[in-house]
């Protein structure tokens, strides 16, 4: 049976080289992670930070968490915090390439061509909103809904109760839901407007 990652940690503190299993096992999601949320440029420099905090840090972690992966996660999340710039440059590029999406009539053909263009405009303004959320709520709804984590681990990573990550989600989806709703209804008035002109 495959040592856990507490058992794997704790062999390192007298053996440092054991910790090398610890990048095996979860260097690849973290990456991931952070090609979603910094410029690939920085998110190879990044995960080479957090396996170096970790390794450092590693005398202090909880042996009782059989898994190192929130542990990483809240690293890695410091280290985007300081990289908030690129993060929001991210955000916005990934609304362009969404964006992008073939529109000629070669590709995509009438209401393909419209379902695309929604696509892209809804994906833009989500983006926006997501980039306007106060940081501890981002953070935590983009591990929950990029990332995968339960509560528990999101409250691991983050290093707060779970009821508090509760409560971050919970306004984190109130916001984007009045955000929609905000659209939404500005969306109905041009509609309205439109279409008292043209009765005209």
């Amino acid at each position: 049976m495959e040592p856990s990652d507490a058992d794997v940690i704790a062999a390192s503190l007298a053996e440092p080289a054991a910790f090398g299993a610890i990048f095996d096992r979860h260097a690849s999601t973290i990456l991931r992670y952070f090609g979603r949320r910094v410029e690939p440029a920085a998110a190879e420099g990044l995960l080479g930070e957090v396996f170096r905090i970790a390794f450092e840090q590693r005398a202090s972690f909880d042996p009782s968490r059989a898994s190192a992966r929130p542990w990483l996660y809240g690293i890695a999340a410091n280290l985007v915090g300081r990289h908030r710039r690129s993060e929001r440059r991210r955000l916005h590029a990934m609304a362009r390439l969404a964006a992008r999406q073939p529109t000629d009539q070669n590709d995509v053909v009438g209401e393909q061509a419209a379902g695309s263009l929604d696509a892209a405009e809804a994906w833009s303004r989500l983006a926006g909103t997501v980039d306007a959320l106060p940081a501890v709520e981002r953070e935590a709804l983009l591990l929950f809904a990029w990332e995968n984590l339960s509560y528990d681990d999101i409250a691991d990573a983050l290093g707060v109760p779970v009821g508090t990550v509760r409560s971050r989600l919970n306004r984190a989806r109130r916001r984007l839901r009045e955000h929609d709703s905000s659209k939404r209804t500005q969306t109905s008035r041009t509609d309205l407007t439109e279409a008292d002109t043209d009765d005209r």
